[in-house]
């Protein structure tokens, strides 16, 4: 690799760190492959990316980057997931973790906030963005269902009570 192009891979990943708000580094101890393509085809599923840079050049894209802090955890053969959802490369990575003994997950970095791996694994345990904004249009819409249950009651129970009326008069006559 030339000077040029590791300057375009320096600028590449300080553009994904830009973009991104959580950055996981992990510890590969001979995954095959297989594996590696299985756990990147995961995580491209999720919405996220795993990729392996070289140290140097990562610590390098680090600076002056909220994700500066993962410096220090890049050591041996490592590799990034990132993610614009701060959940979805955690339960990926935990996932595949505790499936797989040849992964490990080092830590990350969340929001400027250096996390350990059982930070990492805590992410994991959090509901992912698409599930929150479900709860959330769930929360809002049952207020307004409830709205209209009450307004339509009354005027439920006026018909009933004319028709009960109207029931009898048939009745009687």
């Amino acid at each position: 690799m030339d000077r040029a192009q590791k300057t375009d891979l320096v600028a590449e990943l300080k553009g994904n760190f830009g973009s991104t708000s959580v950055v996981i580094v992990t510890r590969n101890k001979g995954l095959t492959v297989a594996q590696s393509t299985a756990l990147r085809n995961r995580m491209r599923e999720a919405g996220a990316q795993h990729r392996v840079y070289k140290n140097t050049l990562a610590r390098i894209a680090a600076e002056g980057t909220p994700y500066a802090g993962v410096a220090d955890l890049l050591t041996g053969p490592t590799a990034l997931s990132t993610s614009v959802d701060p959940v979805a490369p955690a339960k990926v990575i935990v996932e595949f973790a505790r499936t797989n003994d040849k992964l490990e997950i080092v830590g990350g970095a969340m929001a400027g906030q250096v996390l350990d791996a059982d930070g990492v694994r805590a992410l994991a345990t959090l509901p992912s963005l698409d599930e929150l904004r479900a709860k959330i249009v769930g929360l809002v819409q049952a207020p307004a269902t409830k709205v209209v249950q009450i307004v339509q009651a009354p005027a439920g129970q006026l018909a009933r009570v004319l028709g009960a009326y109207a029931a009898k008069d048939a009745e009687a006559a």
